[in-house]
C-alpha cells in the first residue's frame, strides 16, 4: 500500500515501475536473438513455401536435458532454405501419386513416413525442378548438390530456435506450447493442418508437434561431444536416424527444441508409431548468377 501511495505522489517513481515492468515482460515474450526483420519467403517452382534462415552461430543441444543433448555447444550454419510447413498429403501425392497417411486430409502433413520415403520425395522434388538430387542410391548425401534433402540435425535445431535459447522457440514456458503445437495433450490423437498454431520468429510452423520430424543425419548418442563446430553432418555410421520435434502423441519434454529422438530408416522395427512421423525439406540458397558485363 506504502508504494501505490508513493507513485501516486511521485510521478518519477510511477515511471520506473512501468519501465521494470515492460523489461519483465520482454523477457518472457520475446527470445533473445531474434532479429529484427523476419527471414525471406520464397515460393518454390511447385508453389511450396521456404524461409531463408540466415546463416549464423547459435548453441546447439542442453546440458540439463537427456544425456544425448549434451555437451551444449557452439555450431555455425550457413544459410539454407527450409519449408515453412510440414511436407502436407498435397504436396506428397503430387510427386509420389501415393498417401500411405492414417489421417487423411490435404492440409495434414504426410505421415506413416520411413526415412527412405522422405529421401525419395526429396529426390523426386528435386528432378521435378531440374535440380541435381542430393540422396545416392546407398542413401549417403552430396551436400553440395543444390537439390532438396532432409535437414541436418544442426539445421533443423537452428530453424527450430529462431534464435532463442530458451527450451522452445518462444520460451521455457510449458503452458504456452499448445499455442505453437499439437502434442498429446491438445492433439486428440491425430494430426491437424499445417500452420493452425503460430509460427516461431523465422515464420516457420510445427516446429513443435503435429508430426516428427526426419533429419538426414544418422544417430549417435556421443555425437555432440566429437562433432565439428560448422554445418556438422551427423556420424558416418548408424542403424538409426535423426527424429525431431515430437509429435501429436509425445509430452511437451519431446516437443522441445534440444530434444533428440531416432528411428530405423525403413520401418524394420520401428521404435516411433508409424502415423507420428513426416518431414520437411532444405536445400542450399542457390547462388546468384553473375552479373552480365556492360560496355563502357
Amino acid at each position: 500500500m506504502r508504494t501505490v501511495i508513493r507513485a501516486i505522489q511521485n510521478p518519477q517513481w510511477l515511471l520506473w515501475m512501468g519501465v521494470l515492468v515492460g523489461m519483465s515482460c520482454r523477457r518472457v515474450q520475446e527470445p533473445a536473438g531474434v532479429p529484427s526483420a523476419p527471414p525471406e519467403i520464397v515460393t518454390t517452382a511447385g508453389g511450396i513455401e521456404m524461409v531463408r534462415i540466415p546463416g549464423g552461430r547459435f548453441t546447439m543441444g542442453s546440458d540439463t536435458g537427456e544425456d544425448d543433448q549434451s555437451p551444449a555447444h557452439e555450431v555455425e550454419i550457413d544459410e539454407f532454405l527450409i519449408d515453412r510447413y510440414e511436407t502436407t498429403q498435397k504436396h506428397y501425392i503430387a510427386l509420389m501419386l501415393d498417401n500411405g497417411s492414417k489421417f487423411k486430409g490435404d492440409d495434414r502433413p504426410a505421415e506413416m513416413i520411413s526415412w527412405v520415403d522422405a529421401a525419395i520425395y526429396c529426390n523426386a522434388r528435386s528432378e521435378a525442378e531440374g535440380l541435381p538430387p542430393c540422396y545416392n542410391e546407398d542413401t549417403t548425401c552430396n551436400y553440395d548438390a543444390d537439390g532438396y534433402r532432409l535437414p541436418t540435425e544442426a539445421e533443423w535445431e537452428y530453424a527450430c530456435r529462431a534464435g532463442s535459447s530458451a527450451d522452445y522457440s518462444f520460451g521455457s514456458d510449458r503452458r504456452l506450447l499448445k499455442d505453437h503445437g499439437w502434442f498429446k495433450e491438445n492433439a486428440a490423437r491425430e494430426t491437424h493442418p499445417a500452420g493452425r498454431k503460430k509460427p516461431n520468429a523465422w515464420g516457420l510452423f510445427d516446429m513443435h508437434g503435429n508430426v516428427a520430424e526426419w533429419c538426414s543425419d544418422k544417430y549417435d548418442k556421443a555425437y555432440y561431444g566429437k562433432s565439428p563446430p560448422k554445418n556438422p553432418h551427423g556420424p558416418e555410421e548408424g542403424e538409426k536416424y535423426v527424429v525431431r520435434g515430437g509429435s501429436w502423441a509425445t509430452s511437451p519434454e519431446a516437443c522441445r527444441s534440444a530434444t533428440r529422438a531416432a528411428d530405423t530408416p525403413g520401418f524394420t522395427d520401428a521404435c516411433f508409431p508409424r502415423e507420428t512421423l513426416g518431414f520437411r525439406c532444405v536445400r542450399r540458397v542457390p547462388a546468384k548468377p553473375a552479373a552480365a558485363a556492360t560496355d563502357r
